[in-house]
């Protein structure tokens, strides 16, 4: 059967910036997921076109059948065991399935079924017309997007993130007749408001996106509209001499406010530049969309990128406009820096004390004694100046009561750096202050090490500790507290840094520093190293690490205290080590022992061995192997030489081997029993000084 391509468009009030190219894909992935699942696109057709504008969602289908292939249909009844009387005439069950058929019983057939036999009903449906199917399906798809809030508009009960005001259904060059959300199908859309046609009439589906380029002065494709905005930005820049500061994270919201964008320069007066250029870069970007301009050395300059939605031969009146829009901005960044300037951050310690940073953990103020305490026993662990530690503690949330940072919350911690050098602090404490928020994101830069990183792990432990332990814990999808992320944070500065801190140190210190009325036990402290050990898993995942030899050295981090940095060493020594000719045999050998010993309930496993009751000579020439590398092993493993230590291991195979086909560990003998028993805990103990290689495959 032959295809047509199908173009759906639906015209909307202006949509959500940020929402616009998420909402496009996904209701192409809906409308593509239901014509497939009603056979109307098949399963290896061509991608969907997608296409976003702030008045309008469009997609393309390249192959969509007019009418659906013939179906056969089989009806399975009863199983033919049942379908008949000890006389072997007809049950009341089958006599009824073939009533509901419509057809004698003479006309079922009998079909196999896994072990079973039934009778069924095979029949042929005639395939149905896309006509009747699609605009139940396109409302269907709808109700599934992405919209966490829906509007309503007019008399009627029609609801959708804006509302929609045409509806385009065509199939080739024929309008598939139907009605969504209140509007009737039609093959008319809109163009530009106002350097378009407003009604441009679609002869057929393919001719969409260059009617609507040509016509209607719209670039209706995500993808090519904000590739036309990048260029035009870099060349704008290069005729400045000019570098755009971070164009990228300001792109997508830009390409889904404009649908013919067109970039001019605008200027500010250069008095500005003496606010602090962080601010004036968040006011341009944050409140009126443009992209500020910094000079090859990458200071800010008084002049900007505005992306706008016309495109004319004598953009003055464009231009002018931004730039009186701008200025009160400006103004108000000025004031507000110069206001906060006048009040030292320690005089704003006070504040913090009426600042709730949470209802069961207290003010800020109290916050900061915490952070101070848990910073300072990070420091001293760490040999780093305590003095500026704790300076940078006392003032790090001072900006909070600050002007600034109450208009633009993004910019805690780096007014506290401006206003703390401002009143006399020294660089490093400015420095500790910006960069203990650090890492924001994923893969956001790490605070600098020495008193940064210190304040930074303290940060992260106090948020960790106070909102885990008051029962704030993430489930599925939902972490209004970002917990993950300070937990990933925590392990990228200890790993990537290389201190030499242990999770249940840090976590138990952080604890210690709450009020006792709290009640923070034990047992959050467990919890929270299974969640942080827990959050590792990805990160190492992404370092290319299997999960397998992950699991194997988080089994001894669950169970022992030991420091995060030796995470990566001891992966690696694993990798290494599952290389080995005798790899598979004492991983096998680990597994084995392991579960005798578990199988038989050992409670004492600390008993020593005693060398009296080695009766066989594989044990006892296991026993010797065993004295003689112990000592050795656990040098390198002290000497952080993991590699060396599973080498070292390897020379294990042979007297395991021997041991496991001479000695029967589980005899009547008790004190045979126990002493092989604790053999084998010694051999266990040895094989995983590094990680707990039976999690490996053998």
């Amino acid at each position: 059967m032959s295809t047509e391509a199908l173009l759906i468009e639906l015209l909307c009030e202006e949509l959500p910036p940020k929402a616009l190219s998420r909402l496009a894909e996904a209701l192409a992935e809906q409308l593509r997921a239901g014509l497939q699942a009603a056979g109307f696109v098949a399963a290896d057709s061509p991608a969907a076109d997608v296409f976003a504008t702030p008045r309008r969602l469009a997609v393309r289908l390249p192959q969509v059948l007019g009418r659906q292939q013939d179906r056969e249909i089989v009806r399975k009844g009863p199983s033919v065991q049942a379908a008949h009387d000890a006389g072997g005439k007809p049950t009341a069950a089958l006599a009824g399935f073939a009533r509901s058929c419509g057809v004698p019983v003479e006309a079922l057939e009998r079909i196999q079924d896994g072990n079973a036999e039934y009778w069924a009903f095979r029949s042929r449906r005639g395939g149905e017309t896309l006509d009747a199917h699609l605009p139940a399906l396109l409302a269907e798809a709808l109700k599934k997007l992405p919209i966490p809030k829906l509007m309503r508009w007019g008399a009627g009960e029609a609801q959708f993130v804006r509302p929609v005001h045409g509806l385009v259904l065509l199939h080739g060059s024929r309008v598939v007749p139907g009605e969504v959300l209140g509007i009737a199908s039609g093959n008319t859309t809109q163009g530009h408001r106002f350097q378009g046609a407003r009604d441009i009439a679609l002869a057929h589906a393919n001719e969409y996106e260059q009617k609507l380029r040509v016509d209607g002065k719209v670039i209706a494709s995500f993808a090519e509209r904000r590739a036309e905005i990048a260029a035009q930005i870099a060349v704008r820049a290069r005729e400045l001499g000019a570098v755009v500061a971070e164009p990228e994270s300001l792109l997508d919201e830009v390409t889904a406010l404009v649908e013919h964008p067109s970039v001019y320069v605008g200027q500010f007066d250069a008095e500005f530049l003496q606010v602090p250029h962080e601010c004036l870069v968040l006011t341009m970007r944050q409140n009126q969309k443009y992209f500020p301009l910094l000079d090859r050395t990458g200071k800010l300059r008084n002049a900007f990128l505005i992306v706008a939605n016309m495109r004319l031969d004598d953009a003055g009146t464009i231009v002018d406009g931004n730039q009186r829009v701008v200025r009160p901005r400006l103004a108000d960044a000025r004031f507000f820096f110069q206001q906060d300037q006048k009040t030292p951050l320690a005089e704003r310690l006070p504040e913090l004390a009426r600042m709730v940073y949470h209802n069961k953990l207290g003010s800020q103020r109290e916050r900061v004694e915490r952070l101070r305490a848990t910073a300072g026993h990070i420091a001293a662990r760490l040999a780093v100046d305590p003095m500026v530690v704790d300076r940078a503690a006392l003032l790090c949330k001072a900006d909070l009561a600050t002007g600034m940072v109450g208009e633009f919350p993004e910019l805690q911690g780096v007014m506290g750096r401006y206003y703390a050098i401002h009143g006399g602090d020294s660089a490093e404490v400015g420095q500790a202050i910006e960069q203990h928020y650090r890492p924001r994101f994923a893969a956001d830069a790490l605070p600098a090490l020495g008193a940064p990183a210190v304040l930074a792990l303290a940060d992260k432990l106090d948020i960790l500790v106070g909102i885990y332990g008051v029962g704030l814990v993430p489930s599925g999808d939902r972490d209004p507290f970002a917990l993950r992320r300070h937990a990933l944070g925590l392990l990228r500065i200890v790993i990537e840094y290389d201190l030499p801190l242990a999770l249940y140190d840090l976590i138990e210190r952080a604890r210690t520093s709450f009020d006792r009325s709290l009640a923070l036990g034990q047992s959050v402290v467990c919890d929270l190293i299974g969640f942080v050990l827990d959050r590792s898993l990805g990160y190492l995942s992404e370092r290319g690490y299997a999960p397998e030899e992950i699991e194997s050295v988080l089994d001894l981090y669950r169970a022992r205290d030991l420091p995060l940095n030796q995470l990566l060493p001891r992966l690696e020594a694993i990798r290494r080590f599952r290389a080995l000719p005798e790899a598979a045999s004492l991983i096998e050998a680990n597994k084995r022992s392991r579960n005798i010993v578990a199988k038989e309930k050992v409670a004492q496993l600390d008993q020593s061995v005693s060398e009296a009751l080695l009766a066989e000579p594989a044990e006892r020439a296991l026993y010797e192997v065993l004295a003689r590398m112990k000592p050795e092993v656990e040098s390198q493993v002290e000497r952080r030489e993991f590699a060396r230590a599973l080498s070292a291991l390897a020379h294990l195979r042979d007297p395991v081997d021997r041991f496991f086909t001479d000695v029967r560990v589980v005899v009547p003998e008790a004190a045979l029993r126990t002493n092989r028993f604790a053999l084998l805990n010694a051999l266990n103990h040895l094989l995983n000084c590094v990680a707990n290689i039976s999690r490996l495959p053998a």
